[in-house]
């Protein structure tokens, strides 16, 4: 299932590059959580364990690192590292007595990359059971794909999409063929694997879990200045977007000041309506004086192309726009697709939490600690 080692979101990659060069002694925790009422995982954990085991005989290979070393951020000295870097499955916990369970300890460094290819595996036993390819189901795949390329090929405006879709993907070899597929219109994808396959641009931002290690690296009400802070001082310009929903969108603009406003290229939506995200945006943009034609957007939860027009045709000549779009992309053969996440839920012991724009999205496995950051940053 799990094809090489760069068959992950390049934002793992940069993350972690961070981590080797600022924090390689922090120790991690991640939980496993599934969010698709009734959808019992209990009967496939052994098939799962199975195929999350031979992660351990991933190795970056020569043309890999070739690939990597291309990327101008990307340090040389890192790349040496990942040379020499496997994954040990066996940081991986899975539990199914009661539930099903997911957790993964260990170094931070050591266990960051786990995240993408966990839950692709996860997704792609799944859909082997519930929903085999079928000639129907196939075609009926194709169908859609063939929809969204029209829809795209006919916009009135200038739609920037990238392919988000592994950690949801249908299977490896479906996400590929999308990709193949919609590849020309394409401005790139998250998928390091596939963007060097096709030729594409390797795309990416921050995830929550930078953010959210700030909550065990500084004081709670300066950990997202911190971590920002951090970022631009690692890539010195490059790699600008910043994240804006760990712990909502109004506390990140009471941070997000003018000089990360200037510094940084723009910000990602993931969580909350979007469209009054991007008109909170320009109005911030506009406070502090800035020309928010030059900034970017990035919009990256639960679009589906329809939903990425109208985002595109809204914010048109007001600010450029990106859209990441995973599920829509990747698994959409008719069926609906597992919702699972496997969030960072400790940091050296630390609980840490992301809070959201959207109900239900809050992870922890601390309550306590929950409530606590949510009375920190209450209006």
């Amino acid at each position: 299932m799990i094809v090489s080692l760069l068959d992950t979101d390049l934002y793992k990659f940069t993350m972690m590059q961070v981590v080797w060069g600022r924090h390689p002694q922090a120790q991690a925790e991640y939980t496993f959580q599934c969010r698709t009422k009734d959808a019992d995982l209990r009967p496939f954990a052994t098939e799962i364990r199975t195929d999350l085991d031979k992660l351990a005989g991933l190795r970056l290979t020569s043309d890999e690192a070739q690939f990597l070393r291309a990327i101008r951020y990307i340090r040389p000295e890192f790349v040496d590292f990942l040379e020499h870097f496997t994954l040990d499955p066996s940081q991986i916990e899975i539990r199914s007595e009661s539930g099903f369970e997911l957790r993964i300890r260990g170094p931070w460094l050591a266990t960051i990359l786990f995240e993408v290819p966990v839950l692709a595996t996860i997704n792609e036993v799944w859909s082997r059971h519930h929903f085999p390819l079928t000639p129907e189901r196939e075609a009926e795949g194709v169908r859609r794909l063939e929809e969204k390329l029209a829809q795209l090929q006919s916009a009135s405006v200038p739609v920037r999409v990238m392919e988000f879709g592994t950690r949801r993907r249908y299977s490896q070899t479906w996400q590929d063929r999308v990709t193949e597929r919609l590849a020309p219109h394409l401005i790139g994808t998250s998928n390091v694997h596939l963007a060097q396959k096709f030729n594409l641009k390797p795309f990416g931002t921050m995830a929550h879990e930078f953010l959210q290690a700030g909550q065990a690296l500084a004081p709670l009400l300066s950990s997202q200045k911190f971590m920002l802070e951090e970022w631009m001082q690692f890539y010195r310009g490059d790699l600008g977007i910043a994240l804006s929903d760990v712990f909502g969108f109004d506390a990140f603009l009471t941070d997000f000041d003018r000089l990360f406003a200037k510094a940084y290229d723009g910000c990602r939506h993931d969580s909350g309506d979007p469209a009054a995200w991007g008109e909170k945006l320009l109005a911030h943009y506009e406070s502090l004086g800035i020309d928010a034609r030059f900034k970017t957007a990035v919009f990256s939860d639960g679009l589906s192309i329809p939903k990425a027009l109208a985002l595109a045709e809204r914010f048109e000549g007001r600010i450029r726009t990106i859209f990441g779009i995973g599920t829509d992309l990747s698994n959409d053969l008719g069926d609906k697709a597992l919702q699972i996440v496997l969030k960072l839920v400790r940091l050296d012991g630390q609980p840490v939490v992301k809070l959201s724009d959207s109900p239900g999205k809050a992870i922890t496995d601390d309550a306590a600690y929950l409530e606590y950051v949510r009375a920190m940053f209450a209006h």
